[in-house]
């Protein structure tokens, strides 16, 4: 095909391709830089973390070279160490620092003695330790001195084995250990998770190895987590932090992103001499870019256009080459009208010369030769006008029994019609025409439609699909004489009409009435080549009104 169909699509798979890759390019650009962003964010925010746990570690480790040096810490030089500090304002994200001594399970008695001593209001040991157990470390002092750290005062953290491995690490290495995650005894009911960092305090220095008891700091992770990140700006990213690899069971805290992508990095954090899990989660969703869809909008709102100007372009050739094709044709098609108009003149004028020969024969003066000429051409030329409005295609035959019976239709009483519907070819039709007028003539003159009672039924039926019969039975009109001179009527019936129909025609005189039956060819509506094509091809129908056939 000269002008293919597909190229319009063809222009536009292209350009969306094109707009395709160009958004595949950038998103794949996108993802690098928030791949490379997330990994800075997790260094940024590791450090921050590190940095808030080595804080805490130089506390502990001023407050364990202080308490090593001294023969007890009495409450009072354990609250001075504590103001010089300032928690409030430099140590952000704990629960304050808390001093733990450390004692044999037989001595808990004058301990809580000695305690409720200073402080009635100092709860006793808890959870009572077991004989079997080697050390017990109840929280002596805890500050700031809240309500809820003070829930937390004789809790013997010995007793609880994720704390109780975390001191002994702090024993073996002498330095700041963190715990795994517990939930702190001041949280009551919450079981927030947290943590907690230990210190060991030596009698007479680290040489002398006489455990003295802990100083140590817990920790809230969530509020741990969220102190650590005012050194660091997060955006809209995720964070959360795991003791140990990520899971459920290990998570301590999490600050979640603006919504979840599953886009995350890893970054190992070490807190106090114990390794954890930061996870940083991108907040950038699954969808495209804004530049990512602008650049895909544009894409296939060009593709569109350009899709639209060459369907344009295609259809105006394409219809331009159709309207040289159809002129093409014309000077081949010209030549076949022109011979089938000749046909149809010519039979037309045969038709009429048969005519004027039987009439001619058949008149007795002038006059009667004029009327009978007048009435048979009218009846010719009534069929010529009905075949010319349907462009002499086909022409439904009741259409042409109404056309040829309704200068004889007194009333809708007096003429009956009934049959299927059926076409009819244009020469048929004109010889169905003559005949059905010289049979109304007669009747008008002698027969059922001269008088008022008068009836003429008119009936058709399909022989089959190539074939139709037409009956024409008078009833209620003047007696038919039994023997009457044969008029121009029959011989115009028997001899032209049975001759242009290709079948017989059967006419009975019957007394009763005259009776008539015809057959006549049926044709399948058709129309002519030229003008079926240029309908096709959308063409004006103005331009057909030429083409006779």
């Amino acid at each position: 095909m000269l002008y293919p169909r597909a190229a319009p699509l063809a222009i536009f798979l292209l350009i969306a391709a094109v707009s395709a890759l160009s958004v595949f390019a950038i998103e794949r650009g996108e993802r690098q830089r928030e791949q490379a962003k997330l990994g800075e964010t997790a260094q940024a925010v590791a450090s921050a973390i590190e940095r808030r746990g080595n804080t805490s570690s130089s506390y502990l480790r001023a407050g364990a070279a202080l308490f090593g040096s001294v023969n007890a810490v009495p409450e009072p030089l354990f609250r001075r160490f504590i103001g010089e500090l300032r928690l409030d304002s430099d140590y952000r994200g704990a629960e304050g620092i808390g001093w733990a001594a450390a004692i044999p399970p037989s001595q808990v008695g004058s301990f809580d003695k000695a305690m409720q001593e200073i402080d009635p209001s100092m709860p006793a040991v808890h959870p009572s330790p077991p004989a079997s157990q080697r050390l017990v470390t109840p929280v002596t002092y805890l500050e700031p001195d809240t309500a809820r750290n003070r829930r937390a005062l004789g809790f013997d953290m010995y007793s609880e084995p994720v704390r109780r491995a975390a001191m002994d690490e702090a024993l073996r290495s002498v330095r700041p250990t963190a715990s795994g995650k517990v939930v702190l005894v001041q949280e009551g009911s919450k079981p927030e998770p947290g943590f907690l960092i230990y210190m060991p305090v030596f009698k007479g220095g680290i040489d002398g190895r006489t455990l003295r008891g802990f100083i140590y700091s817990p920790f809230n992770a969530q509020d741990f987590l969220s102190s650590a990140l005012e050194l660091e700006n997060r955006g809209e990213m995720g964070v959360r932090l795991y003791d140990g690899p990520p899971s459920k069971t290990n998570l301590l805290a999490e600050l979640p992103p603006e919504q979840r992508t599953g886009h995350t990095v890893r970054e190992t954090v070490t807190v106090a001499n114990r390794s954890m899990e930061l996870v940083i989660e991108s907040a950038r969703g699954q969808g495209l870019s804004t530049l990512s869809m602008l650049t895909l909008l544009f894409g296939l709102l060009v593709a569109c256009l350009l899709m639209i100007v060459a369907r344009l372009l295609t259809q105006q050739a394409m219809e331009d080459q159709a309207s040289l094709e159809w002129l093409a044709e014309q000077n081949s098609i010209r030549d076949n009208l022109t011979r089938e108009l000749n046909h149809r003149v010519k039979n037309t004028l045969a038709n009429v010369l048969s005519i004027i020969n039987l009439t001619r024969r058949r008149a007795s003066d002038i006059d009667e030769f004029a009327d009978g000429i007048d009435g048979r051409i009218r009846a010719l030329s009534a069929t010529h006008d009905l075949l010319t409005r349907s462009e002499w295609s086909t022409t439904p035959l009741q259409r042409v029994l109404e056309v040829e019976l309704a200068p004889y239709a007194r009333s809708e009483a007096a003429l009956e019609l009934a049959g299927p519907h059926v076409e009819l070819a244009p020469n048929d039709a004109l010889s169905l025409g003559l005949a059905i007028h010289e049979l109304a003539t007669n009747a008008a003159k002698y027969g059922a439609l001269s008088t008022d009672e008068g009836r003429v039924r008119l009936t058709w039926v399909l022989e089959n699909e190539n074939l139709a019969t037409i009956r024409w039975v008078e009833t209620g009109g003047p007696p038919v004489p039994p023997t009457r001179p044969r008029g121009f009527g029959t011989d115009l019936i028997e001899k032209i009409v049975a001759h242009e129909l290709r079948h017989p025609v059967e006419i009975d005189f019957a007394p009763e009435g005259v009776r008539c039956t015809l057959r006549v060819p049926v044709r399948r509506p058709s129309e002519f080549e030229i003008r079926a094509r240029r309908r096709v091809l959308g063409l004006s129908g103005e331009d057909t009104q030429g083409d006779a056939e």
